[in-house]
Formats: C-alpha cells, structure tokens, sequence
C-alpha cells in the first residue's frame, strides 16, 4: 500500500507550524474517531493514517528526517508507523484526554485557584510580602484526607480493582473511562466521615503570605504550588496563581525597567543652568545640576535608579523630563527685567508692526 505524503494527510503545506499541525490533527481525529464511526473500516485507517502522521509531524527531529528523506528515511530510523492501539494511546495520552474526557490513568488533584490582588507602585518595585484571605477546600481534620468514618478506612474498588478506570474495546484498540462504581476514585468508602461527608476535604478561610518578588509589572502572575483546592479523599492540592495588578503613582510612571517623571522649572532656571533636589522611588532625594539652556521636553537620567530586572542583576533608570514654566501672572520688577532682556534679544515686546512686516520681506 502507497503511504500519502504526511501533510496531504493533515491538509497542511510544509511550512505549517506547530499549533496548525495540531488542530488540524485534532479536527481529523474527532472526525474519524471509531466511536463516532462503528465498523467503518475506511474511517479506523484514516483515523490511524492521521495519527501517524502527526507523531512524525509534531516531533521537530523526525520531521526534518520527514521533508529531507520521505518515508523510508524514517524507516531507516526504527520508525515504521502505529501497529496497533496501546501505540496511539501511549503518544497521544494528553491529547485524548482533551478530546473524549478520559483520565488516561492521570493523578486526581484539587482544582486551581485564581486571586486578583492589588499592589502598590513602590510595593512592585521593591518588592513586599502580603498576607491574603483565601476560601477554599482543604484536607479534612477528621479524617485527613481519607473520607472514611474513624476507625474505618476505604476499600479498593472490586469493580476496577483500585485502578479507577474500567476499559472497553471499541475496532482496533481500547478506550479507557472512569470507573462507574467509584467514579475514577479506585476506592469505595462503606462508612464516610461525618465532617466532610466522605469528600475527605471542607470549606476553610486560610491566611496565605504571599511574597512579590522585586520588579513585577502590572499583570505579572504569581504561582503558589499547592495552595489551591484541596483533591478530593487526599489527593494532591492544586496551585493557586496570584494576579497582580498596580496602583498608578501620582508622580512616576513606568516603561519596562525604567520610570519617569515629569519636573517643572522655571524659565531662569532652563536658561541659567540651577542646582534642585529631585524625588527618588525610594522616598529619598537626590541634588542634581540642570545645565544651562536647558530647553523644554529635554531629558535627564539618573542612571540605576529605575525598576530591578525580575530575572536578573541591576536596574533601569530613572528618567526626569523638564517642562519650562512660562508665569502667568508677573510683578512689575519681573515685566521690566523681561522686557528689557527682550530689548536685549532684538524681539522687544512692543515692537511696530511696520517693522515687523519689513523683516519677513527683506
């Protein structure tokens, strides 16, 4: 029997990437998956040829042997195709999982929790640790875990035989689902404990510290292993994962590992240079020189003074950006001074609009 090129098989060109190789395999799978096709011999081969074709297509190795040498190149390799269904099912575990809900034999854990949780602008910079309310199940005091009255444990399942899984044959191969007598637990309890009813967990508010490491930016997540819903009759917890999200700062705004900050100075100080104290992150302040002529929008860096790399050594800068302030109101000292400094320039205040026009046509 001639073999079809493996991407004609999957509907795709050769220059497909990863996350197209996988839909269009699970889009072919769930089309000629056997239990929607009983006895269709022609859809159990397709099904077959689909899955051997995203075995060679997914592995970066063996699709480059693939495009370079064909089929016999993988041959030459020990690879020669699925020869039954312990072999589809032993590459394809995860991906079954998703499509029919079987557990593949896969351990039973609690459920993943998510905490939205709000922090401030400095906190995110340098770091903080926070303590948190969170509800959720955990173990049982009574019965740890094992959802059994005291004195009583449970019994392994006589209809699975502990594995939580009963199988059934369906054409060419074998699909496995939950067992019906213990619901994939493995165990039956005769005599549940009363404080969790046999669920071997209950409802609780715990108090987790959470540590934020330095340099986080808004919508940086958090993983706690383990802190998350306790599984059902001592099976391992989830993770719960912390969401933060930032506090704007009324004088410091932030762009990657740097911050900047707007400074207002006068028009004598842009022009004769001037000496100021500028606020720094850490609540401290630094005396920095503005040079003179320093003109409106221009830019100042303090070098190491911004946002701590998060995976990392050092830090970014801080950058100042003057805005010239141009008075509103005057005292009559100040109007003369300033006229006479226009006088000075050559642009006086009161010039003749004669003289005016004269100078753009000349």
């Amino acid at each position: 029997m001639i073999q079809r090129d493996y991407y004609e098989v999957l509907g795709l060109n050769r220059n497909a990437n990863e996350s197209e190789i996988k839909k269009s395999y699970r889009q072919r799978a769930l089309k000629y998956h056997p239990d929607k096709n009983p006895d269709d011999k022609e859809a159990e081969e397709k099904f077959k040829e689909a899955a051997e074709a995203y075995e060679v297509l997914r592995d970066p190795k063996k699709r480059e042997i693939y495009d370079q040498y064909g089929h016999e190149g993988l041959k030459g390799r020990g690879f020669s195709g699925f020869q039954g269904s312990e072999d589809i099912f032993s590459s394809f575990g995860d991906i079954f999982g998703d499509f029919f809900g079987g557990g593949g034999g896969r351990q039973a854990t609690g459920a993943d929790l998510r905490l939205d949780l709000q922090i401030s602008f400095k906190d995110a910079a340098f770091g903080t640790t926070k303590e948190v309310e969170v509800n959720k199940h955990v173990e049982c005091d009574t019965c740890h875990g094992s959802g059994a009255k005291a004195g009583t444990s449970p019994k392994t399942c006589s209809t699975c035989r502990g594995t939580g899984q009963v199988v059934r044959s369906q054409g060419f191969f074998s699909l496995s689902s939950p067992c019906p007598a213990c619901h994939g637990a493995g165990q039956i309890i005769k005599d549940p404990c009363k404080s969790c009813r046999g669920e071997g967990r209950t409802a609780k508010s715990k108090t987790i510290s959470v540590t934020i490491p330095a340099g986080v930016d808004d919508g940086s997540r958090l993983r706690l292993r383990g802190e998350g819903e306790a599984g059902p009759r001592g099976e391992p917890p989830g993770d719960l994962y912390v969401f933060l999200h930032l506090e704007s700062h009324e004088f410091f705004h932030r762009e990657d590992h740097n911050i900047f900050c707007r400074l207002n100075i006068t028009f004598s100080q842009a022009a004769l240079g001037a000496e100021i104290e500028v606020p720094m992150l850490d609540g401290k302040h630094q005396t920095i020189n503005i040079p003179a002529g320093t003109q409106s929008g221009e830019n100042y860096r303090i070098r190491g003074a911004g946002i701590p790399q998060l995976r990392g050594h050092g830090r970014g800068d801080q950058i100042i950006q003057f805005a010239v302030e141009t008075p509103r109101n005057v005292s009559k000292r100040q109007r003369e001074l300033l006229e006479e400094l226009a006088e000075i320039d050559g642009k006086p205040i009161k010039e003749k609009l004669k003289g005016f026009f004269q100078r753009l046509v000349s």
